[in-house]
């Protein structure tokens, strides 16, 4: 499906989104569906690439689906669960469903992003591409325009409703107020592409043990998600704190990852494409929202603290932030509370405990053990996925939530704050 883009600049809108990654384009899909008159802008032009892994876990199908999309990502790899790698063990751990759909998918970002961008233009919004958010006029502490700029220049944008979409640095996000917290976890990763005899694989890869050419244990993970192309997305992720940053070059690490696993893989060629980037993650940013603006998707750092996941939490908060705003319930505290209540007790613990995974000796210690128990990886799956649903009512979701309402209270900064 080709990008469509309007012709001529907006002036205002009732709604406008910067940035047209999953969450911006979700927000102005939803926000167009419910009858509001919608921009999307984007400092780039589409299609375009993404560093990414390009995983689409059954939490990010179950947006999908509701966006109207299953029969599009069917068209695509259909996986069937997780392919667990590590300290001598090999372990398959099929999505464990419940409410959550029990497929997975992976999409690359550069068709992935461009066809949810025209899932949002076809639902009526108005997209403009190589319009990059350079300023923010405000009216108190209302935003009453932002200015965009282009090859011609700068123009304004009126807008009644602002939502920042604009990535995991947020440069939009910055001019309102952001900041970034690294006391918590973050992460440094890397992706590739590259040639695989098992791109029809039908299940996800994940290497628990990764190592660098020194064969030193990474306090991090390795991936092979099948593409369905005749090529596997291939990266590789560390983690890091402000106490323990990362000291890992990511590319050279990906490429000894491929050298060790290529043969187990059908691995051939160069590594292509590969890219890297930094990540927030577990809501380890303040001032996510005003009176009539929002953070969402990865400018809120809705990032999974233990696998690295975006896309699900950016079509998530890209509904939600369209459901306050048609609603009229307001942002501002509003939108915060919001966040909290979907994803602050599992980012609380995910980020506790990947905070220890920074530790090598830890991951020495426990790597083994947990690789030796089905039963425990499956539950690790779920939890560290954040498969449970706020439907789940099984002793394991209720486990997790009383884990979470315990990191919380003991958190000297919880989530969004």
């Amino acid at each position: 499906m080709p990008a469509v883009t309007t012709s001529s600049r907006p002036t205002s809108a009732d709604v406008l989104v910067v940035g047209a990654g999953p969450a911006g384009s979700a927000a102005a899909a939803w926000a167009a569906r419910a009858g509001l008159d919608v921009v999307l802008a984007d400092a780039a032009t589409f299609p375009r690439d993404k560093t990414c892994g390009d995983g689409l876990t059954p939490r990010a199908i179950g947006e999908m689906q509701k966006l109207g999309l299953e029969d599009w990502l069917r068209a695509h790899t259909v996986n069937e669960g997780l392919r667990a790698h590590g300290f001598g063990q090999t372990l398959l751990l099929p999505w464990p469903g419940g409410s959550l759909p029990d497929w997975g998918s992976a999409v690359a970002r550069t068709e992935l992003d461009d066809h949810l961008r025209t899932v949002a233009i076809k639902s009526g919004a108005r997209a403009v591409d190589g319009a990059r958010a350079v300023g923010v006029r405000r009216e108190g502490e209302q935003v009453a325009a932002v200015e965009l700029r282009d090859a011609e220049g700068s123009y304004e944008v009126a807008c009644r409703w602002l939502v920042v979409a604009d990535g995991v640095r947020s440069p939009l996000g910055k001019m309102l107020g952001r900041e970034w917290h690294r006391d918590t976890v973050y992460a440094v990763a890397g992706r590739s592409y590259v040639d695989s005899e098992l791109s029809d694989d039908p299940w996800i890869s994940s290497h628990l043990e990764l190592r660098d050419e020194q064969g030193e244990l990474v306090t991090g993970y390795g991936w092979i998600f099948p593409l369905g192309d005749g090529t596997v997305n291939l990266g590789a992720g560390t983690l890091a704190t402000s106490r323990r940053p990362a000291e890992v070059a990511i590319k050279p690490l990906m490429q000894t990852y491929a050298d060790t696993i290529g043969a187990d893989f059908g691995l051939s060629g160069e590594l292509r494409m590969p890219t890297s980037a930094l990540l927030p993650m577990g809501g380890a940013v303040s001032n996510v929202a005003g009176p009539n603006w929002a953070l969402i998707g990865d400018a809120a750092a809705c990032v999974n603290p233990l696998n690295g996941e975006g896309i699900d939490y950016g079509l998530e908060t890209g509904r939600l932030v369209a459901e306050h705003i048609a609603s009229g319930t307001g942002l501002g505290e509003a939108w915060r509370t919001t966040l909290v209540e979907h994803y602050g007790e599992a980012f609380s613990i995910a980020r506790r405990l990947a905070g220890i995974a920074t530790q090598p000796k830890v991951v020495a210690a426990l790597g083994p053990a947990g690789m030796r128990s089905d039963w425990l990886m499956t539950l690790a799956l779920r939890w560290m996925g954040n498969l449970v649903d706020d439907a789940d009512r099984d002793r394991a979701a209720r486990v997790w939530r009383w884990a979470g309402r315990r990191s919380m209270a003991r958190d000297a900064r919880p989530p969004f704050a």
